[in-house]
């Protein structure tokens, strides 16, 4: 199908009403204005309204029409609508409609009768969750917001939503988030391929923080607590409490973070430092971990995975760094300073060493220009820190040489040892307090690295009169 930029197009179009036909002729400009003008007309006449067979509606116009359309009408992936949403088909069987259940206040009543297609749960959840029925095709939701459908498959796509055909599935908050985007783009805030970034971004982090909140907080508290219930009557009130005070706590954390990355920017000495910057890189690696996964059964091996990340997490957030992301067997963070990134590495190393279910731990750190894209790091210096820790001893950690300098610039780790002693010799001689330095830094063998040709390694310890 071809859109042009008020989202119509030749070939399979809606029908009035949003529900997919063939079209006589070709497709005028009229035909959309007929289209919302019936489609208002349905929804003033309540649900009631058009309880026969439509006219001019084929049992295979839906499979016609979705043929011609764009990829990109799209639901979240795993909210796919069933057939029997689609409509009436030529027999005249009602579709299935969430809103049936919606109070006039616009809840979903729990107790009410679930239509008896599709999965009742699903759609009564859907609805508590969204807070607003079905009520718009894609084609209609693009075309309410005012976006051509190809920009609004762009936006769709880029968040994470799958495909659905011309299925009455989308609400009236998924014309808003269009409209929204598109209106940033038009007053010049973003750029397209920005708010494209934008979505996708949102869609990513989002979907695994639904994901992580179902597998490993709602699956456990929706266990029947009395014989008898099923997990349907605990899931749903669960949801009904739980969801305003997520929701509160998600905005929460997401303004607390957005101030301290913005109060990076901000003092960040030019432009180009707000994208490409010089940063300490760690990625620290669970060691044996195949041999781990062979040997432990799922459950376990998801304990030890979680008690891992949870306690990276924590001590990269305590210590000043930045946990870029996991995963499983391996965190990669981000610090501005290398003595935070040091410590924080040597922290990580101490702390899993005293805990007898974990495993081995080594840590690679390189420091340098880093490309910052989406919350991601890449770069050279990224990889190099990845090539460390994978030849860096058990519980140690390797530093390039980039890294090494820069402890020795802010005082945080002598050259070497000797002119460590040298230092504490000449305070003493003038009655001065010795340097005291955090780390000690001891040089490797020169090895070639994939990649990256040779380089030199040093080996980061902490100092014996600084533990």
């Amino acid at each position: 199908m071809t859109v042009d930029d008020t989202g119509s197009g030749t070939g399979a179009h809606p029908a009035p009403g949003g529900e997919p036909g063939r079209t006589a002729g070709p497709v005028t400009d009229a035909t959309p204005a007929r289209a919302a003008a019936a489609d208002e007309a349905r929804h003033e006449a309540g649900p009631d309204a058009g309880s026969g067979t439509r006219p001019n509606h084929r049992p295979d116009d839906r499979q016609d029409a979705g043929d011609g359309l764009s990829s990109g009408d799209l639901v979240p992936a795993g909210s796919r609508p069933r057939g029997d949403d689609r409509g009436r088909d030529g027999g005249g069987r009602p579709e299935v409609r969430p809103d049936a259940r919606h109070e006039a206040n616009g809840r979903v009543d729990p107790q009410a009768e679930p239509d008896s297609e599709g999965d009742p749960l699903a759609l009564r959840l859907e609805g508590l969750i969204l807070g607003a029925e079905r009520r718009y095709t894609p084609f209609q939701a693009a075309r309410s917001a005012g976006v051509s459908m190809e920009l609004a498959s762009r936006f769709w796509r880029a968040m994470g939503f799958a495909d659905i055909g011309q299925a009455k599935a989308l609400t009236e908050a998924d014309v808003l988030a269009l409209r929204r985007l598109a209106g940033l783009v038009e007053a010049g805030l973003l750029s397209e391929a920005m708010a494209v970034q934008v979505a996708r971004s949102t869609g990513q982090t989002t979907a695994r923080l639904a994901e992580w909140q179902i597998d490993s907080f709602l699956e456990g508290l929706t266990e029947p607590p009395e014989p008898g219930m099923t997990r349907t009557e605990v899931t749903y009130p669960l949801i009904e409490l739980l969801l305003p005070e997520l929701e509160e706590f998600l905005v929460y954390v997401w303004r607390r973070q957005l101030a301290a990355a913005t109060g990076r920017v901000v003092q960040a000495a030019d432009d180009e430092e707000m994208v490409d910057r010089r940063l300490a890189v760690g990625f620290a690696d669970l060691v044996g971990f195949t041999r781990l996964t062979r040997r432990m059964e799922e459950e376990e091996l998801g304990e030890l995975v979680e008690a891992f990340e949870t306690t990276a997490a924590d001590l990269v957030a305590a210590h000043g760094g930045r946990l870029i992301k996991t995963l499983g067997d391996e965190v990669l963070y981000s610090a501005d300073d290398a003595g935070v990134a040091a410590e924080i590495a040597l922290r990580l190393i101490e702390t899993m060493a005293n805990d007898e279910t974990m495993p081995e731990l080594r840590v690679g750190i390189a420091f340098g220009t880093v490309t910052t894209r989406m919350g991601d790091v890449f770069g050279t210096t990224v990889n190099l820190a990845s090539r460390l820790t994978s030849i860096a001893p058990r519980d140690a950690v390797l530093v390039d040489g980039a890294f090494a300098e820069e402890l020795t610039r802010t005082g945080d780790a002598p050259a070497s040892e000797a002119e460590a002693a040298e230092a504490a010799a000449a305070a003493e001689k003038e009655g001065e307090e010795p340097p005291s330095y955090r780390f000690a830094l001891q040089p490797m063998w020169q090895r070639p690295v994939r990649g990256l040709g040779v380089i030199e390694p040093w080996l980061l310890a902490r100092r014996a009169d600084d533990a």
